[in-house]
């Protein structure tokens, strides 16, 4: 089965960036903080559909993706929630520690590559903080009259965000799983037998993912869409001639540069003083997503769908090199 992982265009050097003020700060659940982003003067924030997400641009150099999970018709406010990770980078303490009521941070975006595709039923499957950007989408779903149950796992009740509010609002279509009280999510049972017309939404940690992969092996394909918090594992590493040194012309701005062995294809035009913009640099966001004019690509992320991949339209070249030792960007 393909896993579908939708994207958009690349993104352009002038998409919205501003320093936006914390208006409110709650905590939904151990661990995690909700934060209210509004723009400092009350202007209209940029419209966003159910899966986008924005990059925070926090102190000390890091940039961090956060999936939106407010109300996609406020145009007023943007609302991500975060969970301070154990084995964090950096990124989600900042957040905890720093974004205070009233605190400013530069905000980036918003970007969606897990975009909700119009179907007539949806079965959404989220793992612990991989509830934001369901969030959004479940009510899409909702005041369009589709059908959509939602399967939530976490830790602890305690852990999970929004549970307590999806249960109360739209009752036993929401399945509440906590891992002490009932151990594993039932996925064999949910995806023993695919449904017509049903779209599988996940998000989540890599296990889950990997488990909803596996049990939804035998569904048509494209009927899968998930979304990853870090790059997936890869069980093919480039061969040698992959890895050989590249020309990367960049058909726009009349920049070519050579990228060598163990270099990656952003840094070395970072280097070069082309016009891109990147932020995960693993292959998950799809900030650094480039249309190709010419030569194949060796896709390294975890953003495109094999379908895609295979085209070889576009790639990220945060991580991806190429097949061929020439490749002409759109850039």
């Amino acid at each position: 089965m393909t896993t579908n992982v939708m994207t958009i265009p690349s993104v352009e050097m002038d998409e919205f960036s501003a320093d936006l003020v914390v208006r409110d700060r709650s905590t939904p659940s151990e661990g995690v903080v909700l934060l209210d982003l509004a723009h400092p003067e009350k202007d209209v924030l940029p419209r966003w559909e159910p899966g986008a997400h924005i990059d925070l641009l926090l102190a000390d150099g890091l940039t961090r993706q956060y999936s939106l999970c407010g109300d996609p018709a406020d145009l007023e406010m943007w609302r991500v929630g975060i969970l301070l990770d154990p084995n964090t980078r950096g990124g989600s303490r900042l957040v905890h520690e720093q974004l205070h009521r009233g605190a400013t941070v530069r905000v980036r975006g918003p970007r969606n590559n897990f975009s909700l595709v119009e179907s007539s039923r949806y079965r959404f499957i989220a793992g612990g903080i991989g509830i934001t950007p369901i969030v959004a989408m479940i009510e899409a779903a909702e005041q369009a009259g589709h059908d959509w149950t939602l399967l939530y796992g976490g830790r602890t009740r305690a852990s999970m965000a929004f549970a307590a509010d999806l249960t109360a609002r739209y009752g036993d279509r929401v399945t509440v799983w906590p891992q002490d009280e009932r151990g594993l999510l039932d996925l064999e049972n949910l995806l023993k037998q695919p449904e017509d017309d049903t779209l599988l939404y996940c998000c989540g940690s890599e296990p889950l993912l990997a488990a909803v992969e596996q049990h939804s092996a035998h569904w048509p394909t494209g009927r899968l869409h998930i979304e990853r918090f870090a790059a997936k594992t890869l069980t093919d590493a480039p061969s040698d001639d992959e890895a050989a040194e590249l020309e990367v012309v960049c058909q726009r701005s009349g920049i070519t540069v050579e990228v060598a062995p163990g270099s990656s294809i952003l840094d070395t035009l970072e280097d070069a003083g082309a016009p891109i913009i990147a932020s995960c640099r693993e292959g998950v966001c799809g900030t650094c997503e480039v249309r190709v004019l010419e030569g194949t690509p060796d896709h390294r992320d975890s953003v495109l769908s094999d379908a895609e991949q295979a085209a070889g339209e576009v790639m990220m070249v945060c991580v991806s090199r190429a097949r061929t030792n020439r490749l002409v960007l759109d850039l």
